[in-house]
């Protein structure tokens, strides 16, 4: 049994078969409105009111017009409707009522004779499509962690490295003349302007929302007010990046995450040039200097994002298997990629994001360092092999943030942080690890123990729905109609 029901819902029901049923019954006797209301002393428009629904009746009433009719009241309390007319006229009623049919501005209307059952067949097949399209598209987590999977494989299979969009790099940053270094704000500026865009800072841009173009001015509205740690170049690269891909509506939370990653890859290739970035790591590869906060420097850019695109690189040009973790301070693992062999944990669909790292893994590790001015360096000893890591601790609005690059002990022959002592043993793949608490801790405190758990409020709910998950596209048109030039 369950307790989470609408009891409005099931009044509504029953009015409107009941109602079904009166007006069935009257008809089949030839009846008019106006001839029962006779019988019973009523207005003719409390029937209708009744047939249609509208209005449940009380039970003295129903029995005066049971008795006008020549019936009993348990023939006006069917369950059932009496025939596929009837069932499709109260199925039709209740999709005008709920919020498919709100949601898309369809007023409720008279289903009255003249309205072929055909089109009632087809509102009911239109209303069961919806509704099938909003299930499919309803990014619950189990299908947002196979649209990530299936995701990270293609990034695996591609060593992370897409040529089609370092090559758009390549293309608009010569339309705009930037020839080397770090790209400016005003060579940001520039690639707008070549893309046909003014760029408008505002301080009431939709809080869902990171930018917002309007297409049919050429506006790109961002946020007047940056964050202590925020780069305005990266929200402009972003939102110019889908007009550069020509992006349309994605059709699915798959289709989404995917035009996620390109634009946040071709953000990447813009701010750090593959022509610029591949010379540079090159050389230190030679002086056997590689270093994620050197690149970090000389593009100017965070650690996170001179992270991700020394994944985008390192194997094609450098011969250098990588991972990547962002681990969130709970322990949570929250963005990963790998080529190099690591044994990342993960679900039972293969999702590594939403698992819990390792405690003894640098990613967990770097929370318990004071020393949050340098780079933290560590080896671990694995199922797999020993890797080396090099992470960092960011914070942001929600909270703080390791970031991590990785290789093989073999390939750390190349890197600033060889010689760290700092050494840890992770079993995680094949023995319990750190996953349960030491025998005498767990002897003496499981059942002395009694956590208030903080949940994440995402954890139980299904993700956003629509085109753009989490987007409230009202506040985002009420704010383009606010800002739109007057014509």
């Amino acid at each position: 049994m369950t307790l989470l029901t609408d009891p409005e819902e099931n009044l509504e029901a029953d009015a409107l078969t009941i109602g079904r049923r009166l007006r069935q019954l009257r008809t089949a006797q030839g009846l008019t409105l106006e001839e029962l209301a006779q019988r019973v002393d009523r207005a003719p428009s409390q029937l209708s009111m009744i047939e249609t629904g509208k209005r449940e009746p009380k039970l003295t009433f129903l029995r005066a017009i049971a008795r006008a009719l020549g019936t009993s009241i348990d023939a006006l309390l069917e369950a059932e409707p009496l025939d596929e007319r009837n069932v499709l006229e109260i199925s039709v009623e209740r999709a005008m009522r709920g919020q498919n049919f709100r949601a898309l501005g369809i007023e409720p209307f008279r289903i009255g004779k003249s309205v072929p059952t055909e089109v009632l067949k087809a509102m009911m097949a239109l209303e069961q499509e919806i509704d099938r399209l909003r299930d499919e598209r309803a990014a619950t987590p189990e299908e947002a962690r196979r649209a990530n999977v299936e995701l990270r494989h293609l990034m695996r299979r591609q060593d992370n490295y897409f040529a089609e969009l370092e090559e758009e790099s390549r293309r608009v940053l010569a339309a705009v003349g930037h020839a080397s270094g770090p790209l400016t704000q005003r060579t940001a500026s520039d690639i707008a302007a070549y893309l046909g865009f003014e760029i408008h800072y505002v301080p009431d841009l939709p809080k869902t929302t990171r930018s917002v173009a309007d297409l049919a001015h050429g506006r790109l509205y961002l946020s007047s007010t940056v964050t202590s740690r925020g780069d305005s170049r990266t929200a402009v690269l972003q939102a110019l990046s889908s007009r550069i891909l020509a992006h349309r509506e994605p059709t699915s939370y798959a289709e989404f995450l995917r035009q996620r990653v390109e634009t946040n890859y071709l953000t990447g290739a813009l701010l750090m040039p593959e022509a610029h970035v591949v010379p540079f790591l090159t050389d230190a590869k030679t002086r056997r200097a590689l270093s994620i906060e050197d690149l970090r420097d000389a593009y100017a850019v965070s650690y996170e994002t001179a992270a991700h695109r020394f994944t985008n690189l390192a194997t094609v040009h450098l011969g250098l298997p990588v991972h990547f973790l962002k681990v969130h301070e709970s322990g949570t693992i929250t963005k990963s990629y790998e080529n190099d062999d690591v044994n990342f944990p993960t679900d039972r669909l293969g999702a590594i994001e939403g698992q819990m790292c390792c405690r003894r893994w640098t990613s967990r590790v770097v929370f318990d360092i004071p020393d949050r001015f340098n780079p933290y360096y560590q080896y671990t000893d694995t199922g797999n092999g020993t890797y080396w890591c090099t992470a960092r601790v960011e914070n942001s609005s929600e909270g703080a943030h390791s970031v991590s690059v990785g290789v093989r002990f073999d390939d750390t022959k190349w890197f600033v942080g060889r010689d760290t002592p700092n050494r840890g043993v992770s079993r995680h793949a094949v023995e319990v690890c750190c996953r349960r608490a030491p025998a005498d801790l767990e002897a003496h405190w499981r059942d002395n123990a009694w956590p208030s758990v903080r949940t994440p409020r995402t954890l139980l709910a299904t993700l956003p729905t629509g085109a753009f998950p989490g987007v409230d596209t009202t506040d985002v048109y009420e704010f383009l109609e606010a800002h739109a030039p007057q014509s």
